[in-house]
């Protein structure tokens, strides 16, 4: 009603948070599914499918948004100056601070990544809402152009934001390996097993926020398959104690 550009762009920054809310409930619900017939590794990249949509979504408003912003500064555009819009700033200011608080609680009780990145845009959406403000209150002044550069600024963090969820979500879709440091950490405790001549391969993939790996060590080429199958068994538990570990395999070659 106002014409506000950066007030839009607010609106629209509000509206992906809404979405990807609404994608990270549902992709998390899907994800929870036990393990079936027809996917033997559960669920668990079901949220950074939703993640990947949210992330080309989130784009696309970016782009729309940023080019109108421009074209509020280039066109000199102005807009109708109300309390109404000072209020509005102020409530969403006061819930996204709440939010902030909130789902950085829970994204830190149950580690997840979607919870987290949307407890930091909560954060970030205090300070783009705080400068709207400030963009609204110069207008009162005929500081208009100061609104097309906050939207602008906004539609850039929306994108940025696109990018950083598009860049998380490809990495596990696409079976990111393990973290170097847990990779090592399985080293040692490899190397702690004295019947294990060498280790000849360590590989993984992500099955969602955890990792299938698959170890292949070699061996006395005549010790007995009970024996081997033993240190097996027993090297699968011990990897399978840390954390982000789904599953193990572990394949024992003669030496």
């Amino acid at each position: 009603m106002s014409r506000s550009q950066a007030m839009i762009a607010d609106a629209v920054n509000s509206g992906t948070d809404i979405l990807s809310s609404l994608m990270t409930y549902i992709g998390g619900k899907i994800s929870e599914n036990a393990p079936d017939n027809e996917h033997n590794y559960g669920y668990g990249k079901a949220e950074y499918v939703f993640s990947l949509v949210i992330s080309i979504v989130m784009g696309y408003l970016a782009v729309t948004v940023g080019f109108d912003g421009v074209d509020s500064l280039l066109h000199k555009k102005v807009f109708n100056f109300s309390i109404a819009l000072i209020v509005v700033c102020f409530v969403t200011i006061f819930l996204k601070l709440g939010l902030y608080l909130y789902t950085r609680k829970i994204g830190n009780r149950d580690e997840n990544i979607l919870i987290l990145a949307n407890s930091e845009d909560n954060r970030n959406d205090v300070l783009i809402t705080f400068s709207v403000l400030v963009g609204i209150i110069a207008s009162k002044f005929n500081i208009y152009w100061l609104d097309g550069v906050v939207s602008v600024a906004i539609a850039i963090k929306i994108f940025m934001v696109a990018v950083d969820f598009f860049k998380q979500s490809y990495s596990v879709l696409t079976d990111k390996a393990i973290d170097e440091t847990v990779k090592e950490e399985i080293k040692q405790i490899i190397q702690g097993y004295d019947d294990i001549d060498h280790i000849d391969k360590i590989t993984s993939k992500a099955t969602g926020k955890a990792f299938i790996v698959v170890i292949k060590v070699s061996v006395d080429g005549n010790m007995t398959v009970n024996k081997s199958h033993e240190i097996a068994g027993k090297l699968k538990a011990d990897v399978m104690k840390l954390k982000d570990v789904h599953d193990v395999v572990v394949h024992i070659n003669p030496v």
